[in-house]
């Protein structure tokens, strides 16, 4: 690194390399360091990131070359709130290249399930990775997986990899590698059992050979953690290992000295030297334990959090850093702010020091803590350099004492400081080539300039910036890397950076010239200085950067043309004014027009300059003892200051004068060496020439206060003065202090009594402050925060920036310092208990009076208490969970009411108020309250309940659900008649009792018996090496029963942590179980079966049913999805997955627990090998559900057919049969299939298997059950429950793992009774008739079935909207009025609500309107605040009918009467009907058309066709019953029939239809289109359907231009502007209405904001959108406007550079760029789905993605709009 070029304007950034790893939409992180490696003539870098993916990259262009995943990352909410690194871990330590093999050697943090299912930290892995840097494949015998290795050196120690963390770099010796662990990702976390270990491996073959842990007992205590912030194991070359280990609870050294060479087995604290063994094994041979006295408080840097092991031991070049005395050097520094230097032949054990202190080479005490190796640069003397915490850089220079010994002296420091919080990096320093004058210091940090690079040798006592850069997202902790004059960098946001000069030289100067020696004063070194031109150049100057010691002469005359190979020549001068070694650079400064040529060349001069007289320097010349503690040390503190001669004669001291009082003295007598507190020795009288002598100052105070101490030097080299500062005192004395609930002051902290924030209600925050102050006396030291780490919980207690009382902090005494805290109550419902929340924030300080406390903070956490109160305050009825209703039919059928104002204290006083005196009150559909005396059957998760109360939109009354589309109720119990768990006590009230599970038992824990396959056989110890028992299985909700049935098939079972609970097998008879068996005749219409196929053994694939059969696995296409529609459930399997998909041609399981449907496979989703698909199902175990990324694939055997004559359906079964045939032929199919039962068309009555027969509902006793041994499982059927007598249909309760079925109900069983006990002539039968008129008999136990079955009109692919009737046409989507009700005339509510329904009932009024899926409203005016809405928030399909929409959400269907919509003329379309046919147009189809049929004979459609399509589509269908219309709409020319009518109406919008929009004005029509996003012609056209046709489309603009033509955007485009005339041209479907004019536009804009609507721009100009792609397509341009960024502005931007592409990100970033690279990928458009900053309504990419553009001039139609847009014609 050549500090010329790196001092020049020409040194930055290079280039800035986004990776592109992704793990659940989260983004890379690169806390390891990049990896240089050359290893032929090409350079590469090598990183891993924190999703364990690897990138080979090439270090000049950054392009990545190759990349792969290692292994799925950890999740870091696993570490129960210590995220000091975000949301996953994976490789966090930087690894090692062996150059030999071409090997790298690395270390992931992952999962033993690769399959992304099984999370939890018990599960948690570390692997060990050989990757050929060529490949970066996997070399043989690699991954290692280290779990479970036992300790060497302590067999009770075992590594699990879910509590540890590797984060120092990885070591190499020879063939071995060695890994350091700690427990945690930040040193706040001191979290688990955890142990340090070192890890040492061979890397040939992966074979461990040290299982090291720095705990090695006997006691079992954790601590010792190897972590050094990330900084790297050391060795020399003696093969000596250097490691430094953090402390953490206890040492075994106390009050007694231990040598070196006889180190403790507990080794915390503590720095140690390893010897390294031919077998790759460690032996500790010598340590150093270091002291840190707190008087008679404590012992150890361990009370005060003083960790040592925060930085890296920095091993120091032997060559220089030596003395007679010492050989080898070596330096370390922690939290306690000390600086200790060692001799590493002999560290000095602990405690074996003068006064029992530590036995070290020197200690400096530093202001602030270290987390950072120390730099060292071993070139002109030897400097050592430390990056102090919130403070500036310090320098240290190597001497030699008069003694011998090793001196190191802070000479300098820097002018900037680090950051206030932890993050500056790693000491590193650089030359070129090795030449003295040529040093760099570097320094990463994460606050101000992010890479600053230093001149190595200071100047004048300052450590001299030579360049500072800014590195967004620069990770903490670092150092760079370099290569070829280029430096590497890793980020936080996932970036790899480099820095350099990017550009060659334009001239070819030699560089460095050396000028040699020059005497000050005497005659001056000139030299000629020539430089050859690399290319056609024209040089504009020549001159030196500084001017103060180099100047130049005899130049050309200014500007000077050069051709490639001339010569330029001009002299230089050295004429030194100062002594010492001087340098300069002299810039030869050109222009040049050819790519990749810099504008200047450097050429670096150096001289040494000598003086003939005498010159006095001292270094450095102020010296300060800054935090000593008075009478702590009895030999006092050292500091040393060297005295130089730079003078090439003699120095002579004539006088030494010291004060205390100031440099003018008074002065103490003649030879003082004591002033006051301070002892100087040393002093010289006189220096040799070019020498120097160090004095040594100690400082020994016995009172606290302020010292100073001014000493004067006289020499016959000038008079200089050197200052000596002090300040001694006591420790500091910390107060902790909480803010009180009434802010009436402040309640002082007492440990283990929490903090308390009072009681604070559900959704609120209370924010109060924690003030930490230093009482302590004046002369008191600062109190420092050495430890602060506050965790946020559920509710929360968290500093509000990260910052305040952060670890650091500095308080001088009477000084105070707060944080904001909160505790926010999440909400809940009302009427639930109170509860206790706590959290806690660990805090320590230098107080060693105060120890390290964890600070708890308490909430009250309180909920609404409402209707009927008790003594207590508390509500009687008490909030008891989210129940589905309608399962089937209401289980509370008591509807108290349907209002506005309901919530649910109205509705609990209601139902307590009523005559039943009601058990249960329950509110759903945001405004009605339902009352009953029988529970709902089925309880359900929180999430399910969704709804806000309409009277208070706090609360919550019901919900659809979280997928949508369910019926969910809010029910309260009255807590004086209904315990949980026990029966209910009727008191006047009639319902049937709720369900009562068996009771807990009333003793202790216990050792489990085992059940009827295992015995418990005892505790056992795990083995001495690896595990007792083999295959593992972890969770966090593991109990004995749940192991036993795991290990059902192997000898023995265990549960341990630490110690294995021990159960093996009982011996006896092998079980005997029924074969069953299962045959088919074959016969048209007939079906024989023997029996239900047995429970299968282990996980098949699932054939399929009557409907559907399994075609293999398939993978998911690259971008998008294979299938569309999904429904997600943890009871999925195959069956009701087929059910869920019953309506369309694909089925498709995935993760286990997906549904996806589908009419056909998306591009790129192709079959695999099936042992791909093997998740097994969540509701059934025994089923395959796909995978990650794979399906479960079924298929639709045949489509059903449709005649208007009666048909016949034939079908034959063969259970030998393997293929399926479909043949079809008026009205006759034939199909010959593997057995397979056929899926129900509703819940059944399971007949039973071969074993048992169903024999009815039974009532559970009074007390105590009716079957006394009890099997409960998430997934059960009845195949799984053998089991007196009640109605069948008392047990209506589906089952948990078969929705198909029925298991009881509340107090009720589904009662199955072993056939061989049920007589000869017992029989049972269960029928169904489902929806199309079959009819099915089946006999249990009979030879033979027959079904007949007649098939009407078929079922609809998909839910559509209907369009209407004979008197009502469909309008729009509306929202809810402000207040009340959109419609309030009337109102109806049904669990069978249909379209049809509606509109009969609102038969008396204009508006009909549906919402939530069963409810009705009617009236003849729209209410304030009701206006139109985009239809897909109109997205619940309808109770009575799933195929048609039934509003929404706060959403309504609306209908309005067709004589309300036509005028008195008759000649065209109706709006309602062209509005349905906008509302299922779609722009990647031809034709849609809708089918509507009335009763069972006749047939009537409406179709619709877009003109403007560019891509074909199937046709749908769809159908709805009573509707008796015909019409058909054309795309040209468009014309309406009606079977009932021969008269066409026009359509108009009257002005009671109310609307968002609002008129911006007229505004002139462009060429491109000035809104583009689409248009429709229409001779019917009113302002209201042009409304509607954009806001279908999420575009927010609609003009409306000639009276009959519709336009649709975001944005004006294409510089049209408002202001013009000319808007006055009359609607042609409503000549009241104006529609815009010649060439004009009447603009309109949508208002309305919640919900949101956005849509992705189709154009701006002839710039047409390609889509969503990765952030990397584009990087030659690119800005920011975090206010104002549209897609216009971005477009135009690129479009004035004459970029072919446009690119936004992140809703503020703008890209341009020619070409798009080719490492870019497309990704589906809902992926680019921010906000633009300076329009909402408009789609800019998103985080780390492009919404992109190109400028396609041929892609625009001749109407001037992009061809990927509809353009209707009606």
């Amino acid at each position: 690194m050549d500090p010329s070029i790196i001092g020049s304007p020409q040194f930055g950034m290079m280039w800035r390399k986004k990776l592109q790893g992704n793990y659940r939409g989260w983004t890379e992180q690169i806390f390891a360091q990049a990896l240089v490696y050359t290893p032929d003539d090409t350079q590469f870098v090598y990183v891993a990131s924190q999703m364990n993916m690897v990138y080979k990259i090439d270090a000049k262009t950054g392009d990545i070359l190759t990349s792969r995943n290692l292994a799925i990352p950890f999740l870091v909410s696993e570490l129960d709130d210590c995220n000091d690194i975000s949301f996953v871990i994976g490789s966090t330590a930087t690894g090692v290249i062996d150059d030999k093999t071409n090997t790298w050697y690395l270390t992931t943090k992952t999962y033993r399930d690769q399959s992304d299912v099984e999370k939890g930290r018990a599960n948690g892995r570390y692997l060990i990775h050989a990757l050929d840097t060529r490949t970066l494949e996997e070399k043989p015998g690699y991954p290692v997986n280290i779990e479970g290795l036992i300790a060497r050196n302590n067999p009770i120690r075992m590594f699990q990899g879910g509590i540890h963390h590797q984060r120092p770099a990885l070591m190499q010796s020879g063939p071995y590698i060695y890994a350091g662990f700690a427990s945690r990702i930040s040193t706040d976390c001191v979290q688990y059992n955890f142990t340090g270990w070192i890890i040492g491996w061979n890397g040939q073959t992966g074979e461990i050979v040290e299982r090291f842990a720095t705990e090695g007992g006997p006691e079992d205590k954790k601590g010792g953690g190897v972590w050094m912030s990330g900084g790297g194991l050391a060795q020399d070359s003696r093969k000596s290992h250097f490691a430094d280990s953090l402390p953490r609870y206890a040492s075994q050294l106390s009050t007694i000295p231990v040598p070196g060479r006889q180190p403790p087995t507990a080794l915390e604290e503590a720095a140690v030297h390893m010897a390294i063994n031919s077998d790759g094994s460690l032996a500790v041979i010598d340590f150093c334990m270091f002291h840190f006295p707190f008087s008679r408080y404590s012992q150890a840097l361990d009370g005060a959090d003083k960790d040592l092991g925060t930085s890296g031991i920095a091993l120091l070049d032997p060559t220089v850093f030596k003395s007679p005395t010492v050989a080898r050097i070596g330096c370390i520094a922690g939290k306690s702010g000390k600086l200790y230097f060692l001799n590493l032949d002999d560290l000095g054990g602990y405690q074996m020091g003068p006064n029992k202190k530590d036995a070290v080479l020197q200690t400096t005490e530093l202001p602030n803590s270290v987390f950072a190796t120390a730099g060292s640069y071993p070139l002109e003397g030897g400097y050592v350099y430390v990056n102090v915490v919130q403070y500036p850089t310090f320098v240290f220079k190597f001497s030699v004492g008069p003694n011998g010994e090793p001196v190191f002296t802070q000479v300098a420091q820097s002018n900037e400081k680090t950051a206030f919080v932890l993050g500056v990096g790693h000491g590193t320093s650089t030359s070129l080539n090795g030449q003295a004058g040529t040093g760099l210091y570097w320094v990463t940090d994460i606050q101000g300039l992010n890479l600053r690079i230093y001149k190595a040798v200071p100047e004048n006592g300052v450590l001299v910036l030579l360049k500072g850069l800014n590195v967004p997202a620069q990770i903490k902790f670092s150092r760079p890397t370099f290569g070829n004059g280029r430096a590497y960098l890793t980020t936080s946001d996932g970036h790899l950076v480099a820095v350099g000069s990017p550009v060659n030289p334009p001239m070819n100067c030699s560089s460095p010239v050396e000028f040699g020696n020059a005497t000050i004063g005497g005659a001056v070194v000139t030299k000629t200085l020539s430089c050859k031109a690399n290319i056609a150049v024209t040089v504009t100057g020549i001159g030196p950067r500084i001017a103060q010691y180099f100047s130049v002469s005899d130049l050309p005359t200014f500007p000077l043309a050069l051709t490639a190979g001339q010569i330029v020549s001009f002299k230089t001068t050295f004429k030194p004014t100062a002594p010492g070694p001087l340098s300069d650079d002299i810039y030869v400064n050109t222009t040049n027009s050819i790519a990749d040529y810099a504008d200047n060349t450097p050429i670096a001069v150096r001289g040494v300059a000598t003086s003939l007289t005498p010159v006095l320097f001292i270094s450095p010349n102020t010296v300060s003892f800054a935090g000593i503690i008075t009478g702590e040390n009895p030999a006092g503190y050292n500091r040393a200051v060297i005295i130089q001669n730079q003078g090439s004669t003699t120095l002579t001291i004539s006088e030494i004068n010291v004060s205390t009082t100031s440099e003018a003295g008074p002065f103490l007598p003649p030879g003082t060496t004591a002033a006051g507190p301070f002892t100087f020795t040393g002093f010289p009288t006189t220096i040799p020439p070019e020498s120097s002598v160090t004095v040594n100052i100690n400082f020994n105070p016995t009172t606290e206060g302020n010292f100073g101490a001014y000493v004067q030097f006289k020499t016959n080299g000038g008079t200089k003065f050197l200052t000596v500062v002090a300040t001694a005192g006591s420790y500091p004395k910390a107060l902790i202090e909480f803010e009180k609930v009434d802010g009436s002051g402040w309640t002082a902290y007492q440990p283990g009594v929490p903090f308390s924030f009072g009681t604070v209600f559900e959704q609120a925050t209370r924010t109060l402050r924690m003030r930490l102050t230093n009482f302590g006396n004046p002369s008191d030291l600062p109190l420092e925060l050495t430890l602060s780490s506050g965790h946020t919980d559920t509710f929360g207690t968290s500093a509000r920036n990260g910052i305040d009382l952060g670890e650091g902090t500095e308080l001088a005494a009477g000084q105070s310092a707060t944080a904001q805290l909160f505790c926010s109550v999440p909400k809940s419902q009302v009427n639930v208990d109170a509860y206790v929340a706590n959290s806690t924030w660990t805090m320590n300080t230098n107080d060693p009076t105060m120890g390290k406390q964890d600070i708890v903070f308490s909430c009250d956490a309180v909920s609404e208490q409402l209707g009927p109160l008790k003594a207590n305050s508390q509500g009687r009825y008490r909030y008891i969970g989210c129940f589905k209703e309608n399962n089937p039919g209401r289980q509370l059928s008591n509807q108290l009411y349907g209002a506005d104002t309901n919530e649910n204290g109205k509705c609990m006083s209601g139902c307590a108020g009523a005559a039943q005196n009601f058990i249960f009150a329950g509110t759903q559909y945001h405004r009605e309250c339902w009352c009953g005396n029988t529970i709902p059957s089925l309880k359900v998760g929180e999430e399910e309940c969704n709804f806000d109360c309409s009277g208070n939109g706090t609360q919550i009354c019901g919900g659809n659900g979280y997928f949508g589309g369910g019926s969910y109720i809010s029910l309260f119990a009255d807590s004086d008649r209904y315990n949980p768990g026990g029966p209910v006590s009727s008191s006047s009230t009639t319902g049937d009792p709720t369900g009562s599970p068996t009771p807990t038992p009333t003793g202790g824990p216990i050792d489990n018996p085992g059940n009827s396959n295992f015995g418990f056989a005892g505790c056992y110890t795990e083995a001495t090496i690896g595990r007792a028992l083999s295959v593992l299985t972890a969770s966090d909700t593991m109990t004995v029963n749940t192991c036993l049935d795991i290990c059902n098939t192997y000898e023995y079972a265990g549960l341990e942590y630490g110690r294995l609970s021990l159960y093996t097998k009982k011996k006896g008879p092998t079980p005997t179980g029924s074969n069953s068996s299962s045959s088919s005749a074959t016969a048209t219409g007939t079906t024989a079966s023997s029996s239900v196929s047995p429970t299968p053994t282990g996980p098949i694939d699932n054939p399929g049913n009557v409907n559907y059969s399994f075609v293999g696995c398939y993978t998911e296409p690259p971008a998008g999805r294979a299938l569309t529609l999904l429904t997600a459930s943890d009871t999925m399997d195959v069956n009701t997955c087929l059910g869920i998909c019953s309506t369309y041609e694909y089925a498709g399981l995935e993760y286990g627990s997906e549904c996806w449907c589908g009419n056909s496979l998306a591009l790129g989703a192709v079959s695999t090998d099936v042992s791909q698909c093997r998740m097994t199902c969540k509701g059934n175990p025994f089923e395959y559900c796909g995978a990650g990324n794979r399906l479960s694939l079924y298929k639709k055997n045949a489509v059903l057919t449709t005649t208007t004559s009666s048909g016949t359906t034939s079908s034959t079964s063969s259970s030998s049969s393997s293929t399926t045939t479909i043949t079809s032929s008026t009205g006759t199919s034939t199909s010959t299939s593997s057995s397979v039962s056929p899926t129900p068309t509703g819940p059944i009555d399971n007949p039973g298997n071969a074993n048992y027969s169903f024999v009815g509902c039974y009532a559970e006793p009074p007390t105590g059950r009716a079957l006394s041994v009890l099997t409960g499982a998430s997934d059960m059927t009845i195949d799984k429950c053998g089991a007196a007598q009640v109605p069948v249909t008392e047990c209506r309760m589906k089952c948990a793992g078969n929705a198909l079925e029925y298991c009881g109900a509340g107090q009720r069983l589904s009662l199955y009774k072993k056939k061989d006990l049920i007589s000869s002539s017992s029989s049972s039968a269960a029928g169904s008739t489902s929806p199309a008129s079959s009819t099915s008999t089946s006999a249990s136990g009979s030879s033979s079935a027959t079904s007949t079955s007649t098939t009407g009109t078929p079922l609809p692919t998909g839910p559509t909207i209907n369009p209407g009737n004979a008197n009502y046409t469909y309008l729009a989507c509306y929202t809810e009025a402000t207040a009340g009700r959109a419609l309030s005339g009337k109102s109806l509510a049904a669990d069978d609500m249909t379209v049809p329904k509606c509109l009969e009932a609102c038969a008396g009024f204009r508006y009909a309107g549906l919402e939530y899926r069963r409810e009705c409203y009617c009236g003849n005016t729209f209410n304030a605040g009701a206006v139109v809405a985009p239809s897909s928030q109109c997205g619940l399909t309808c109770m009575g009918y799933v195929f048609n929409y039934c509003g929404g959400g706060s959403r309504l269907t609306v209908y309005e009467k067709r004589n309300e919509t036509a005028s008195s003329s008759s000649s065209s379309s109706g709006v309602g009907l062209a509005a349905a046919a906008l509302m299922l147009s779609d722009s990647n189809s031809t034709s849609t058309s809708v089918t509507t049929t009335s009763g069972s004979s006749s047939t009537s459609s409406t179709s619709i066709s877009s003109s403007a399509s560019t891509s074909g589509g199937s046709a749908s269908s769809a159908s709805a019953p009573n509707s008796s219309s015909t019409s058909s709409v054309s795309s040209v020319n468009a014309t309406v029939t009606s079977s009932s009518s021969t008269s066409t109406s026009a359509s108009t919008t009257t002005s009671a239809t109310p609307t968002a929009w609002s008129y911006l004005g007229c505004a002139n029509q462009t060429e491109p289109r000035a809104l583009n996003g689409g248009r429709l012609t229409s001779g019917s056209m009113t302002v209201t359907k042009c409304q509607a046709f954009c806001i279908d489309r999420n575009l927010t603009l609609s003009g409306l231009e000639a009276g009959n033509e519709c336009y649709c955007g975001t944005a004006l485009q294409n510089h049209s502007r408002f202001g013009f005339t000319g808007c006055n041209t009359a609607c042609s479907g409503n000549s009241s209405q104006t529609c815009g004019g010649s060439s004009r536009l009447s603009v309109y804009n949508y208002t309305l904001t919640e919900p949101p609507v956005a849509a992705h721009v189709a154009a701006v100009e002839t710039y047409i959108t390609q889509g969503c792609y990765t952030d990397d397509a584009l990087s030659s341009f690119s800005f920011t406007n975090n206010t104002r960024m549209t897609v216009e502005l971005c477009v135009g931007a690129c479009r004035e550079r004459n970029s072919t592409y446009a690119g936004l990100e992140s809703g503020e970033q703008c890209h341009c760029g020619t070409t798009v690279a080719s490492s870019a990928s497309r990704l589906p458009d809902v992926e680019c789905d921010a906000p633009c900053k300076g329009n909402v309504h408009e789609y800019c990419g998103a985080e780390n993605k492009l919404s992109l553009y190109m400028n396609q001039p041929s892609n625009i139609t001749t109407a001037g709009l992009p061809g990927l847009v509809d353009d209707i014609t009606e």
